[in-house]
């Protein structure tokens, strides 16, 4: 042990004086490459607890918890851009008055309601893909931010009934395309523009999932048996090592 962590009176990584830096280097690589693992087997016998296959079913955990937390970052990133597509302002607004022809062929300026569905409709199906990617990962941070969001949500939930978006017994929404287009489209534009609006508070919420999901990530997906991190995360620095 001392040899592989260079315990030493030097002064250079783990207590390692430069003259052994070579040497924790060749013992780095004999834990990543496995030798280590095969000599620490035969020292005690074959302990199951040292052996992969015995331990295949934590691998397969990994896996598939890394699964889950793309799934859901993906998911909260999509939610977000949903979001944040409804708040712009200026030209780049889905809420800007545009020429709008009459049924007497005349126009006049007013919202573009095809293009406002078009983008609510968006952010519904953002925000049921957010409640379908998430499963009980047992995480009190990612149980959390979730809960943030569907409690602004029930918050809202009069004003989006009025606008043809209702809250489903699951936590996902719908929305109701000929409710929605008769509806008020400057109540419409209250809850999705602005700070403070519903779309602002949701694309916050958003950002704290997937922040919950990174951190999730790092903490579930450490340095494993063979000197490698385990995660798919980290893919990109066990290569570089």
């Amino acid at each position: 042990m001392s040899s592989i962590f260079g315990w030493s009176n030097g002064g250079s990584i783990f207590g390692a004086s430069s003259g052994s830096s070579m040497n924790f280097l060749s013992d780095y690589a004999a834990i990543k490459n496995g030798s280590y693992y095969k000599l620490m087997k035969a020292y005690y016998g074959g302990n199951s607890k040292l052996d992969p296959i015995a331990n295949k079913g934590n691998t397969a955990t990994s896996k598939e918890s890394s699964k889950k937390l793309t799934s859901i970052q993906n998911s909260a990133d999509s939610l977000k851009n949903a979001a944040d597509e409804l708040q712009k302002t200026g030209s780049k607004s889905v809420f800007k008055l545009v020429d709008v022809e009459q049924e007497d062929g005349t126009t006049k300026k007013d919202f573009d309601v095809d293009a406002i569905y078009k983008k609510v409709n968006q952010f519904v199906e953002s925000y049921n893909g957010m409640i379908d990617s998430y499963d009980k990962v047992s995480s009190d941070s990612l149980d959390r931010a979730f809960k943030n969001l569907t409690t602004v949500t029930r918050a809202n939930s009069r004003a989006l009934s009025e606008i043809g978006i209702n809250i489903k017994s699951d936590g996902s929404l719908s929305l109701d395309k000929e409710t929605f287009q008769k509806a008020d489209m400057n109540k419409v534009k209250n809850l999705f523009q602005g700070n403070g609006s519903y779309a602002n508070q949701v694309s916050a919420r958003a950002s704290m999932i997937d922040y919950a999901a990174q951190r999730e990530a790092s903490r579930a997906n450490t340095y494993n048996k063979y000197g490698a991190y385990s995660s798919n995360y980290n893919y990109s620095y066990n290569n570089y090592i």
